[in-house]
């Protein structure tokens, strides 16, 4: 069975490298996470200051340490300083795992986000062993629906109250991608 690594793997991509969340990024995430053009469709815990950012870098850590979930931080190639994040949320050994990513809202519309997805969906079909790679998208993210049908990830539909967060049911969009499809290089077409 392929499972997450003991060493934290770092993705190298032409613009960027993926790198471990440490606890020296916590300012990058408290940027990156108390923007509301970024949150607006990513459900985050409320913080009031950096400080708070070590438990969200803690569960990160322990997500990896337990083999269940992945977080790179999104560098300029050459920077340790934070742009964003991607990675793996729930990973099933050999099946799935559901993609999650932000931006700082700066380097939107540049291409960082399809580079980043990019190389993390190949470590998850190669690497991992995934045969499938999904995507949760709120209602109204058009901007994240469009980065996934770009990289071949198809709508499966609309999911009635799919996510619960802060005592509250919200509808989302499920994208996926499979390994099939990504071996084939195949793109496909959306209606």
């Amino acid at each position: 069975m392929k499972l997450l690594p003991d060493k934290f793997p770092v993705l190298p991509t032409q613009r960027l490298q993926l790198i471990e969340i440490k606890h020296t990024h916590q300012p990058d995430l408290f940027y990156l996470l108390t923007d509301k053009r970024v949150t607006a469709y990513f459900p985050v815990v409320p913080l009031g200051e950096v400080a708070e950012v070590r438990k969200v870098v803690d569960l990160f850590r322990q997500r990896f340490k337990d083999k269940q979930g992945i977080r790179w931080g999104i560098a300029l190639k050459g920077s340790q300083e934070l742009i964003g994040m991607i990675g793996f949320n729930n990973i099933i050994p050999e099946h799935k795992a559901t993609m999650v990513y932000a931006l700082v809202q700066e380097y939107w519309g540049k291409g960082f986000i399809s580079e980043a997805l990019t190389a993390v969906v190949d470590f998850g079909f190669n690497d991992l062993g995934l045969v499938r790679v999904d995507a949760e998208v709120l209602p109204g993210n058009q901007a994240s629906q469009k980065v996934l049908e770009k990289n071949g990830f198809l709508h499966e539909g609309l999911l009635q109250q799919w996510m619960w967060w802060d005592g509250k049911a919200f509808d989302i969009h499920m994208y996926a991608r499979s390994r099939k499809g990504w071996e084939s290089g195949l793109v496909p077409e959306i209606a």
